[in-house]
């Protein structure tokens, strides 16, 4: 099992940026397909980003597609989303998470391991 644990949130002016990282416990983080997710308030989660366990497979929600750029490095146990021109509407909790299947997915039911969330908050 793996444990995930988000930083680098925090508060941002539009237009500015933000890195987020996500941290994994245990040896076996190049195991994993990860994935960014976030929520809004009063609105559902919804998937922002995802990485294939190679790096190669990668795909992005459209409302961040040319802002937002996810990474990871497998030596580090670490996943990142560097998000640039940050917008208002960009305020959430975000998420990321894992899964050991064959393949990435961006709906939440692809990922069996969350992370408790790291708070995103963008001003006008």
């Amino acid at each position: 099992q793996v444990q995930l644990v988000e930083s680098g949130g925090g508060l941002v002016q539009a237009g500015g940026s933000l890195r987020l990282s996500c941290e994994s416990s245990g040896r076996a983080f190049g195991t994993y397909n990860m994935a960014w997710f976030r929520q809004a308030p009063g609105k559902k989660r919804e998937f922002v980003a995802t990485i294939h366990r190679s790096g190669v497979a990668i795909q992005y929600a459209d409302s961040v597609k040319g802002r937002f750029t996810i990474s990871r490095d497998n030596a580090k146990n670490t996943m990142y989303l560097q998000m640039n021109n940050l917008k208002p509407e960009d305020t959430a909790l975000y998420y990321c998470a894992a899964n050991s299947r064959l393949r990435v997915y961006s709906i939440e039911d692809g990922y069996d391991y969350w992370g408790q969330g790291t708070q995103v908050t963008v001003s006008s």
